[in-house]
């Protein structure tokens, strides 16, 4: 065994959240698994869930070995299930093989870069099965391979859900985001109309500067109509959306029905028949979803979960995914962040406050062995 250290988060009965960076024993790898030196993870909004599990971030104070913040009635009735457990933290990230078991498989991969989604990566060392590891391309770099899996995989994972469902076109919410790109790259390399929503102009020149043609503001006074003329064009009948909370959804589908029925075709008071679907896959606003009910009764509304969508796929087209991923990890997949963390700074409460926010230009990365 060796020592090493991770980030851990725990809720006690008295409704807090403790947040840790704690020292643990590395048994030595199984067989058929490998240990990792962990070296890049990216914070991601579903990391955000189990770090914080809904506290509010501005209740946080440090303790001497990290930080404790409090939750609200509504917010522990839902994390009952894990009061006392100390759970790692961190979906994916990537690092160097640094030992490996005795099965060949394991052994073939020492010394080698790799990533994973295994949990827990918010660690200095992390043992996997040899299985679980995405090797990646000679020379990548582990800071470039950490966020292999829960973006790239998803971005794919919509023009998938596209095509699966009968589709051809598809609308993105905070499409400016690291996803928001990797999944505009994917679009023009596969000529997929894709109806990108942002909040900002300058996120407008970003898109565009990057080859999207329809780049909607939702900030602008001609929005909707801009955004039925473009869903007319486009043909666009899913959408995918990260915000979840508030009107969204209904803007959403009421635009798609609207584009339905530009065409003067026979009125009928239950809406058109073109079905419209939206998926809510993130929450940046925690809100309800309001539905108005103002598009028909052909549409759908779900959650979209990577994990689900990969169980359906099954595992031979999730590797030729995983597989794609690794050959365009530093063009379709690339990622950019605005922070570089240790695991102590992760406990920082300016830190905190800035990566908590979600925002589209502020994405951190951990590096557990700084």
């Amino acid at each position: 065994m060796s020592k090493a250290t991770r980030l851990t988060s725990t809720i006690s009965s008295d409704s807090k959240v403790h947040l840790n960076v704690e020292d643990f024993e590395v048994p030595s790898p199984g067989p058929d698994e490998v240990l990792i030196a962990v070296q890049a993870a990216p914070i991601n909004p579903s990391d955000l869930g189990l770090l914080l599990a809904g506290a509010d971030v501005s209740t946080a104070s440090p303790t001497q070995s990290g930080l404790v913040l409090s939750l609200s009635d509504s917010a522990m009735a839902g994390v009952t299930g894990r009061l006392g457990q100390a759970l790692p933290v961190g979906n994916e990230g990537a690092g160097i093989v640094i030992s490996a078991g005795a099965d060949e498989d394991a052994q073939a991969l020492l010394g080698q870069v790799v990533a994973v989604l295994a949990g827990g990566m918010y660690a200095t060392h992390r043992i996997v099965k040899a299985r679980d590891c995405l090797v990646l391309e000679e020379g990548t770099e582990p800071l470039d391979a950490a966020a292999c899996f829960v973006n790239p995989l998803t971005a794919l994972g919509m023009t998938e859900t596209m095509r699966l469902e009968g589709h051809s076109a598809l609308i993105h919410t905070a499409a400016a985001s690291n996803l928001g790109q990797m999944l505009n790259r994917i679009c023009i390399d596969e000529e997929i109309p894709l109806v990108n929503i942002v909040r900002r102009e300058e996120q407008v020149e970003l898109l565009r500067a990057q080859g999207a043609r329809y780049v909607q503001d939702s900030t602008s006074p001609d929005f909707r109509s801009e955004l039925v003329d473009v869903i007319a064009e486009t043909g666009a009948t899913i959408g995918f959306d990260a915000i979840g909370g508030g009107e969204s959804t209904t803007e959403l589908l009421h635009a798609m029905e609207l584009a339905a029925n530009s065409d003067g075709g026979e009125y009928s008071r239950y809406g058109s028949i073109t079905h419209k679907q939206l998926y809510i896959y993130g929450g940046l606003d925690r809100g309800p979803t309001l539905l108005r009910r103002n598009y028909g009764m052909a549409w759908g509304v779900g959650g979209w979960l990577l994990p689900n969508f990969l169980a359906k796929i099954g595992s031979e087209r999730s590797s030729q995914l995983r597989q794609r991923v690794a050959a365009e990890l530093t063009t379709t997949f690339a990622s950019s962040y605005s922070h570089t963390l240790s695991l102590a700074a992760v406990l920082d409460i300016d830190c905190l406050n800035r990566y908590s926010q979600m925002t589209t230009s502020g994405k951190s990365l951990v590096c557990p062995q700084l």
